[in-house]
């Protein structure tokens, strides 16, 4: 094992390895333009303070247990490399017990864009092939809006995304982000909210 080892040479974004089935493209979208804003003179810094991080896995591939929107976003904007940190060398597992190592320990998402438990296998071999879940961008929206707080609870935001969800129109997040925003802002207030992870809503007084 290893504890956090940056890795200094530049490793392709594109031989990345994701450890989940989804993104949410409006908050890859969203990654791009800061991207964007830091691109050039502060380019280079910015991809200094953003190292990903990763375990090493079967083959000597670099799975990826964070980031995916950025790695996404920077790929998309012609990024080719970046640097990233090694959590956990694990190239002497086989694929079965690699994939199960990394569910235990809460490093990976086997999950659909309609929440559904997928198989490892599912689980996309390139950051390219990623799919859409527009809940998964509702979900981070509503946390820049001030819906909920950041939580160090994994995959924080696709706890909230699978309760938005059940409670959120597909056509009103399709046809009208601002409208289901505000619908999600409403739903992240109340009581049925209260156990999700950075839950900020009204605290009742004693």
């Amino acid at each position: 094992m290893t504890a956090r080892e940056p890795i200094l040479n530049p490793i392709p974004i594109k031989d990345l390895r994701p450890t989940q089935i989804t993104v949410g493209f409006r908050e890859v979208a969203e990654k791009r333009r800061q991207w964007r804003e830091e691109a050039g003179d502060k380019g280079s810094e910015f991809l200094g303070r953003h190292m990903i991080p990763v375990v090493w896995g079967p083959k000597g591939r670099h799975y990826v247990i964070d980031h995916h929107h950025l790695c996404r976003a920077l790929l998309e904007e012609g990024v080719a490399d970046i640097l990233v940190n090694v959590v956990a060398d694990l190239r002497t597992l086989k694929k079965g017990e690699f994939w199960i190592y990394l569910d235990n320990r809460d490093w990976c998402h086997a999950y659909d864009s309609a929440g559904q438990r997928r198989d490892f296998t599912d689980i996309p071999t390139s950051i390219a092939k990623t799919s859409d879940d527009p809940y998964r961008s509702l979900a981070g929206e509503l946390r820049r809006a001030g819906g909920f707080a950041k939580d160090i609870t994994p995959f924080s935001e696709f706890i909230w995304a699978d309760f938005l969800r059940r409670r959120v129109k597909p056509s009103l997040v399709n046809d009208n982000f601002p409208g289901a925003l505000t619908r999600a802002l409403k739903l992240a207030k109340g009581d049925e909210a209260s156990y999700l992870p950075g839950w900020c809503g009204p605290n009742p007084i004693v």
